[in-house]
Formats: C-alpha cells, sequence, structure tokens
C-alpha cells in the first residue's frame, strides 16, 4: 500500500487506535474521513485537525451503515482506502441479564459492519484497500470476553477469504492485529500494562511500509506463530 496521498474512511476515528491511525495518516498526507456513535468525540477530533472529515454513523444499525455508504459514493468517489477499525469489548458473565443484549451490540459492531461495509465498498471503483483490525484475542481469549474474542477470530478468519476473494479486482486487504493496546476499549484504561497508541501505530506504518498483509505487535506477534500448545498455555495463563 502507498502510504500517501489516499482518501481514507477510518470506522472509529475518533477515540483509540482509531485516533491514532487517523492522526497518523494525516501526518502521511492523506485525507480522512471518520465515522463514529458521538458527534462530541468527532468534533474533538475536528478542534486539533481541521481537515479531518466526520461523519455520525452508528454502525451497529444496518441503514445508518448503508446512509454511510451512499454518502460516500455521492460526496467523496473518489475514496480508495476502507479501515473498519470501530468495535466495542464487554466483560459481563454469561449469566449476567445483560449478557445477551450486550452479546448483540457486539456482533452487529464488531461482526455484521466490518462485513456490511466491506461488501457495499467494494463495488466503489476507486477503492484498492481494505484493512480490517482484529485483536490478538482472536487467537487466545480472554473468557470473560468471550464474545468480543470470538468476534475477533471471526474477522481473522473472514479477512482470509476477504483477500482471496477480492485478489481478481485487485484489491489489497490488509488486517491489523492489535495486542492490549492503552486504550479505553470495554470502559477500561490500561495504563502502564500495555504499549501506547502512538507505539503501537509507529509498528503499524513500519510493517506497512514492508508490504505485509498481517500486521502485529509484541502478544498479537507471538499467538499469530503460535502452534496449538504454546497457544493453550497462554489461555492457562490469561484465565487463571
Amino acid at each position: 500500500m502507498i502510504l500517501s496521498n489516499n482518501k481514507i474512511l477510518i470506522t472509529g476515528g475518533a477515540t483509540g487506535i482509531g485516533l491514532g491511525l487517523t492522526e497518523r495518516f494525516l501526518a502521511e498526507g492523506n485525507t480522512v474521513l471518520i465515522c463514529g456513535r458521538r458527534a462530541a468525540a468527532l468534533k474533538a477530533v475536528t478542534d486539533i485537525y481541521p481537515s479531518v472529515i466526520t461523519r455520525v454513523c452508528d454502525l451497529s444499525k444496518a441503514d445508518e451503515r448503508e446512509q454511510l455508504y451512499n454518502w460516500i459514493s455521492s460526496e467523496h468517489p473518489d475514496l480508495n482506502v476502507l479501515i473498519n477499525n470501530a468495535g466495542i469489548q464487554e466483560d459481563v458473565s454469561l449469566t449476567d441479564e445483560s449478557f445477551f443484549p450486550k452479546a448483540e451490540k457486539e456482533i452487529a459492531i464488531n461482526i455484521e459492519a466490518p462485513l456490511h461495509l466491506s461488501s457495499m465498498f467494494s463495488n466503489l471503483n476507486s477503492l484498492h484497500t481494505i484493512m480490517n483490525v482484529s485483536s490478538g484475542l482472536g487467537f487466545v481469549p480472554i473468557a470473560r470476553m468471550a464474545v468480543y474474542c470470538a468476534t475477533k477470530a471471526f474477522m481473522h478468519s473472514f479477512t482470509l477469504s476477504l483477500r482471496h476473494v477480492l485478489k481478481p479486482k485487485n484489491m489489497e486487504v490488509i488486517e491489523i492485529i492489535p495486542p492490549a493496546v492503552n486504550t479505553d476499549l470495554g470502559g477500561h484504561a490500561r495504563q502502564g500494562l500495555a504499549p501506547s497508541v502512538e507505539e503501537f501505530v509507529t509498528a503499524v506504518f513500519e510493517q506497512l511500509k514492508e508490504q505485509k498483509a498481517e500486521i502485529t505487535y509484541g502478544f498479537s506477534e507471538g499467538m499469530l506463530k503460535a502452534g496449538h500448545e504454546e497457544r493453550q498455555k497462554a489461555f492457562d495463563r490469561m484465565n487463571q
């Protein structure tokens, strides 16, 4: 992937890893569009980076995803990169009465949204790259976050197939596989316990320059390469 002079849509681009990618792609000379559920979070980005183009969109809703695509195809038909970054993480017991409603939301945002967007945006004549953000937890889950981890395992599998399916269209499909990063994903900051967003994004761009199709770092690099026995040991450690 050429890292400059693109027009890029980053879902969930106002916070966390999405914001880190937004900032770096801007610095590399790209036009960046971001979407998210919260207008205030989007405005906080444009207050600092006025060139960023924003769109309020609840990706858990199919009609809003379709409205997003229609807006892009009408107003930004030269968009050439889609980054499916938006995601939510719930830490909830299977026996909790809120488990299933929260699981439905996770599945809608973490799975349904990137599938739907990938399907629609692959019809844009200008599109040449799709990036999907999965997680090292897709290889070794934390049991109390079972649904989140399963959605990321799904995204890894889906991205492998998407790369194959879109090969005849000469579309590049890249998987970004973060470890735990110092963000507020799931409502819990990880200060001191994980690499910073800046550190991770720097590693992402180093690997993009190397034309890697699977972008890893630290824990996620180890788990991508690990065999069954090593992953089982990691699972046991993480779920004590």
